[in-house]
C-alpha cells in the first residue's frame, strides 16, 4: 500500500528561528547586534523569498515557528497565511527542552500555543521540538495539547503513528534526519567552533540521492529548513533546483503536513 492516496509525499518544512538560533543557546547573545542580525535575515529576507518560490512552482509547505518570532511579526505570520501555507507550533523561546523544568516545559507549549493562535488566527495542528530534543514528558504534552502530527523522530523514513505511554494514538509522526536539514550543512557562526560551510551542490546532490532511494521505496521525504538559512541566494538555488527535480518525476505529492497527514491517518490505523 502506497503511503498516500496521492503518490510519493515530499514535504517541505521551514523553521523560522530567527534570532531565537542563537538566544535560545545563550540569553546573552541578545546584546550581541551581528549575531542577532544573522537571524534578522530570516524574517527580513529569508521568508519573503522563500515565499516568492514557493509561489512560482505552485507548491504548499509548512512554517514551523516559535511563539516569540510570531508576536514580534504578526505581518510574517499573516503573510505565511495568506500565500496558504501552514503555520505549525515549534515552542515559544526556542529553548532546548533538555534544559528545562517540566513547569518550564509546558509553559513554553502554553505561550507559544496563544501566540501561533492570535497571529496566524488557528491553533496549529503540528509540533516540532526545538533542536530534536524532548523530556520524558514532552510526549504527553503533544497528546495533551491535541496536536494531529509531530514531526520530531529520526527513527524511519515512513510515517508512523505515535505510541504514548504504550497505547496507540491516532497522532501522526513524520520522522526526518540531519541529512534532510539545511542547518548541519550551512549554518556558520563564530560562536559554533568547527562549522563549516558546504557548497549548493554537495548538498543539492545528497538531497537528489536520498530522494531517489526514498522515492523508489515509496516511503516520503521531510526536508527540514530554516529561512535565515535556505532563504540565501546560493542556498535558494539548492530548494529551487529540489523541487524541479521531484517535479519531474511521477506522483509526487508537495504539500502542507497536516493536508497530507490527514490523508495518511487512515490508512496507517487500517494497516496496523
Amino acid at each position: 500500500m502506497s503511503v498516500t492516496s496521492k503518490g510519493f509525499p515530499l514535504f517541505l518544512t521551514f523553521d523560522v528561528d530567527a534570532e531565537t538560533m542563537w538566544t535560545a543557546r545563550d540569553a546573552a547573545y541578545a546584546k550581541r547586534p551581528i549575531l542577532m542580525s544573522q537571524g534578522a535575515y530570516g524574517w527580513k529576507v529569508g521568508v519573503p523569498r522563500v515565499l516568492a518560490l514557493l509561489a512560482r512552482h505552485e507548491v504548499k509547505a509548512t512554517f514551523f515557528v516559535p511563539g516569540v518570532v510570531a508576536l514580534a511579526h504578526p505581518d510574517m505570520v499573516r503573510s505565511i497565511v495568506d500565500h496558504g501555507h501552514e503555520v505549525a507550533h515549534h515552542s515559544h523561546t526556542h529553548r532546548w527542552i533538555v534544559n528545562l523544568t517540566p513547569e518550564e516545559e509546558r509553559e513554553e507549549m502554553e505561550l507559544g500555543m496563544d501566540a501561533l493562535v492570535r497571529t496566524a488566527g488557528y491553533r496549529p495542528r503540528g509540533w516540532r521540538s526545538p533542536a530534536a530534543e524532548f523530556s520524558e514528558i514532552t510526549l504527553d504534552l503533544i497528546r495533551e495539547y491535541g496536536f494531529d502530527y509531530s514531526s520530531n523522530f529520526f527513527d524511519d523514513d515512513s510515517p508512523y503513528l505515535l505510541e504514548i505511554g504504550g497505547r496507540s494514538t491516532d497522532i501522526v509522526e513524520l520522522p526526518f534526519r540531519w541529512v534532510l536539514d539545511d542547518a548541519p550543512f550551512f549554518q556558520y557562526s563564530i560562536v559554533l567552533p568547527g562549522r563549516t560551510m558546504q557548497s549548493p551542490s554537495a548538498v543539492l546532490e545528497a538531497w537528489k540521492r536520498e530522494f531517489d532511494l526514498l522515492y523508489a521505496e515509496d516511503r516520503m521525504m521531510m526536508l527540514g529548513m530554516h529561512p535565515e538559512i535556505i532563504g540565501q541566494p546560493s542556498r535558494l538555488y539548492v530548494l529551487d533546483e529540489m523541487i524541479r527535480y521531484a517535479k519531474a518525476h511521477e506522483r509526487v505529492w508537495i504539500d502542507r503536513c497536516d493536508v497530507i497527514t490527514d490523508d495518511i491517518r487512515p490508512r496507517l490505523r487500517s494497516a496496523a
